[in-house]
């Protein structure tokens, strides 16, 4: 296997971020089908829009709602869909290819549970959206008026949603290196780089987000311009107590000044209640100043982060085409 090559190659004690991230992780893509529905309206549909306006139909650009997307049965569909896009998210990390995120090897196989598990809850969210297709289906012929058409519509729904997941290979394929050792070791050199890229993307989201996270707790923490508190929900604690988790498991220590600034926020708010903040002035002023510091620091590790990333590549790859790209 691929992976067992690159193990001869390096050890996890004794390698860069970048190559810790390629012995440790696998790429794994995720994909939906979909149901459309809105349509693009006929040349004819369009040139009878038109007329109210007194325009010519090919210089509009119109589309037709197909279905109710506001009815409950279809949320709980589109609410399946932006969980399994969340839980992507939250267990990988970025990879410079479209569609693809990295996972950590050891957490392939929870994943792939959580995956199946979302997949029969679309399979029994859209065979409930089945049951008020016919519902759907009049409600739009109401709305559409002359512009209905039966035509648009497939018999059923069930079968035209689903989720599939995979894990493709970034890796140089053997086979190429029995056709041309050279481009065999070209390929191998763009999927370091790539692996190095990677490393700097994952750098910048966790800066991202924690700068996202304190700067809007800092902000709800202070004081309005009368003095008057703001409100202050559960969910700003616990949403940075879920980052620090996943900075822990996804954290590849590329950067000591991150990992430590990480640490210190964690700190700052570490033991501290909800209501402790909301109840106590003093605590609200301490907490916001010392975040307040920390966001400073983030702020400045992004204005940073394009130059650090060329001195970087550049080091790493004494100049060549991934340090210019950056």
């Amino acid at each position: 296997m691929t992976m067992t090559l690159l193990h001869h190659n390096f050890s996890a004690n004794n390698s860069t971020p970048a190559q810790r991230l390629r012995l440790t992780t696998a790429a794994v893509r995720v994909s939906m089908r979909w149901l459309g529905v809105r349509k693009t309206l006929t040349p004819e549909q369009k040139n009878q829009a038109a007329e109210p306006f007194n325009a010519e139909g090919e210089y509009l650009s119109a589309r037709k709602k197909l279905l109710d997307t506001t009815h409950p049965a279809y949320k709980e569909v589109t609410a399946v869909r932006g969980n399994v896009l969340k839980f992507w998210k939250s267990v990988t990390l970025p990879f410079p290819e479209p569609g693809v995120r990295l996972i950590k090897q050891d957490t392939i196989e929870a994943f792939d549970r959580q995956m199946r598990d979302f997949q029969q809850q679309l399979e029994e969210a859209v065979a409930r959206l089945d049951d008020h297709y016919s519902e759907l289906k009049a409600a739009a012929r109401r709305r559409l008026g002359e512009l209905y058409d039966a035509n648009d519509y497939p018999p059923r729904l069930r079968g035209l949603f689903g989720i599939e997941w995979t894990y493709p290979s970034v890796e140089a394929p053997d086979y190429l290196l029995q056709l041309s050792p050279a481009l065999y070791e070209q390929e191998k050199a763009r999927v370091a780089a790539r692996f190095q890229e990677a490393v700097q993307l994952a750098e910048q989201a966790f800066i991202a987000e924690l700068g996202r996270l304190v700067s809007h707790l800092t902000e709800r923490l202070t004081a309005g311009p009368d003095g008057e508190k703001k409100v202050f929900r559960d969910s700003m604690i616990a949403n940075l107590t879920e980052f620090f988790e996943q900075f822990r498991q996804l954290n590849v220590h590329s950067n000591t000044e991150l990992d430590d600034l990480v640490g210190r926020a964690q700190r700052i708010v570490q033991g501290i209640e909800p209501q402790a903040l909301r109840d106590n002035s003093a605590l609200r002023q301490h907490v916001a100043a010392q975040l307040a510091t920390v966001q400073s620091t983030l702020d400045g590790m992004l204005i940073d982060q394009p130059r650090r990333r060329i001195v970087r590549s550049a080091h790493s790859n004494n100049g060549g085409p991934h340090a210019a790209r950056d």
